[in-house]
């Protein structure tokens, strides 16, 4: 087997250039350090988070957002990727209680945490007592009802490691487009909207999340393979799952995902977004609704700088890997993520 691989260059021809929120220094520090405070990791881990700065990703991935709702924003991010850390090694009934705990201090936000709870508790009880502050109640209602589809395909995903199941790519897809955080994190795009759930349910956009979400899904895998076949983490990869369906090599396998990208990319350029900017809504709901729309066809962009610019993946060396794209093969088992 080659001791390299290429990462393919899914986004070239996607055309939504990277852009950054323009709070993203003062902002991003701040949920860092507010985050920080909870102590959630050891020294460490902590400093291994640090350094995949998702502060970053939400700037990138909510570049039209206003200061307060970027801090939002920051602090979801932040709060996504600490329950994933806590919990991405754990058997499905130690998930369900931490996913319980989250869900629990979402709904009761004013209720004092128990002493010696999880970090996750507090963290989401105060996300949500920010978020309840500067948002409209569309936002609120449809947030609640995303996060709680989030943590629950976190729990069946821990329990697929527990049976070392091997999903379908199409099965991977679609417990995926929960697990990805895509939901949620698509809700924070309305903060300060008020799309009517039968506009926010038209068929046409139900279909652009879902393929986004695929997009985001397929790149995030492609990127994150090498880091998780080297620590025995990548049963819930959709390169693992190729090579195993298809009895295929690993750089088939990539081809093949990054076939399964430009299929989604097509479908939404030349389908779904003409199709969306015809709709007829009322004059009231129009300006929302473009604002929903531009918010989720960035996020592929924003997602992808991200991957290269942060050190999640591919540490200080993400810049070179966005321009050459190759990255060498890491051995089973090695110490090799640069964030926890």
């Amino acid at each position: 087997m080659s001791s390299t691989i290429t990462v393919p260059d899914t986004l070239a021809s996607w055309p939504y250039p990277r852009r950054i929120n323009p709070h993203y220094e003062t902002v991003a520090p701040e949920s860092a350090t507010w985050v920080r405070g909870f102590r959630a990791f050891g020294p460490r881990s902590q400093r291994a988070f640090d350094k995949c700065n998702f502060g970053l990703l939400a700037s990138l991935a909510f570049p039209s957002l206003s200061r307060e709702h970027l801090r939002v924003g920051c602090d979801v991010m932040n709060l996504f990727f600490v329950f994933d850390e806590h919990t991405d090694t754990l058997p499905g009934d130690s998930v369900r209680v931490l996913a319980d705990i989250s869900m629990d201090a979402m709904l009761h936000p004013d209720k004092v945490r128990p002493e010696n709870e999880p970090a996750v508790g507090e963290i989401t009880r105060q996300f949500w007592l920010n978020a309840r502050r500067c948002s409209t109640p569309t936002f609120q209602r449809r947030f609640v009802y995303e996060w709680q589809l989030y943590v629950d395909s976190v729990v069946e995903q821990a329990r697929d490691r527990d049976h070392t199941r091997f999903r379908t790519v199409e099965e991977h897809l679609a417990l995926r487009r929960f697990t990805i955080g895509s939901r949620p994190s698509f809700a924070i795009i309305e903060l300060g909207l008020d799309i009517p759930q039968d506009v926010f349910d038209d068929p046409l956009l139900v279909d652009l999340r879902d393929t986004i979400t695929d997009i985001l899904a397929l790149d995030n895998d492609m990127a994150s393979y090498n880091k998780e076949q080297a620590a025995g983490d990548d049963l819930h990869n959709v390169v693992t799952l190729i090579m195993h369906a298809q009895h295929v090599d690993l750089h088939a396998a990539l081809a093949h995902a990054a076939a399964l990208h430009a299929e989604r990319a097509r479908h939404v350029l030349d389908d779904l977004v003409p199709a969306i900017h015809a709709l007829d809504v009322p004059a009231a709901v129009a300006a929302d609704l473009a604002f929903y729309v531009d918010g989720v066809l960035n996020w592929p962009r924003g997602n992808d700088c991200w991957t290269f610019e942060s050190m999640r993946y591919f540490g200080i060396d993400g810049p070179r890997v966005q321009r050459e794209r190759v990255v060498e093969l890491y051995p089973k088992r090695r110490a090799v993520a640069p964030c926890v």
